[in-house]
């Protein structure tokens, strides 16, 4: 089931858009944590937060991604201006109709988020 809303939430076309615009973390030099979580695992699980309204504790295990992980992705991208790129990207004719919708929901729904968060 996982494999299968990851798809339909993050498509391949718009993991291929995402994907360059998302800001890279550099590797702790003291070693020790975790060990890193693939970007797109967690841009779906940020993706489900924003498509479906709920908090980000609320987030399912299913994803696994912490919500404290995602928010704290979430925040960083906010920050580096992945929602405007990723909505002039779609603005400009690069992603296909449907999904077009769909990145334009996205970065509608981040914006709010981002505008609570204030």
């Amino acid at each position: 089931m996982c494999a299968e809303l990851s798809r339909r939430l993050v498509p391949d076309t718009l993991w291929e858009l995402t994907a360059p615009l998302l800001p890279r973390f550099p590797a702790r030099p003291q070693g020790g944590g975790t060990a890193p979580l693939a970007e797109r695992a967690v841009f779906t699980a940020v993706v489900y937060v924003l498509a479906s309204g709920c908090s980000w504790r609320l987030l399912p295990d299913a994803f696994a991604v912490s919500p404290a992980t995602a928010h704290r992705r979430f925040t960083a991208w906010s920050s580096a201006g992945l929602w405007a790129a990723l909505d002039r990207a779609a603005a400009a004719g690069t992603v296909p109709g449907s999904e077009a919708d769909w990145v334009a929901a996205i970065v509608g729904a981040a914006r709010l988020r981002c505008r609570a968060a204030e």
